[in-house]
């Protein structure tokens, strides 16, 4: 699933002291990119790093549990499935029939590639700072966080 790169930046991270979300931004990163080039789809910037969290879970990264409040129960439940296998038989490789991929790389073509442009991802990264209230976002920026 994910690329070996990827997942050695990702144990680079965590051997280096970063935190799990830190290590999962390589995931997201990869996600983006595969968008970008055409070989995985995505309707919007919140669904690419869905995807690339999901990896990064399946993949073993000790990522906490999403909020319960903002997040439905359906999320939730795929998070700790994803959460589980990473812990029990992280996927390091990918793991599909040549017809299915075939059959990915028609769909994905039809998808938009705008869903993961700077100015989407500029615009996500806004709204979810709006969410997180302006104290939050003030001490972020002083910090440079």
């Amino acid at each position: 699933m994910p690329e070996k790169e990827t997942l050695d930046a990702a144990k680079r991270d965590l051997a280096e002291g970063k935190s799990p979300s830190t290590a999962a931004g390589e995931f997201v990163r990869e996600e983006i990119e595969h968008v970008r080039e055409g070989k995985h789809g995505a309707r919007s910037a919140k669904q690419a790093i869905a995807i690339g969290l999901s990896k990064a879970r399946r993949a073993g990264i000790p990522l906490g549990a999403p909020n319960q409040k903002t997040t439905s129960a359906e999320t939730r439940r795929k998070a700790a499935q994803d959460s589980r296998r990473g812990e029990e038989d992280p996927v390091t490789s990918e793991e599909r029939s040549t017809k299915r991929g075939r059959t990915q790389l028609n769909a994905t073509k039809k998808e938009p590639k705008t869903s993961v442009s700077r100015a989407a991802l500029s615009k996500q990264a806004k709204s979810a700072a709006r969410k997180r209230g302006q104290t939050v976002r003030r001490t972020r920026a002083t910090r440079g966080v």
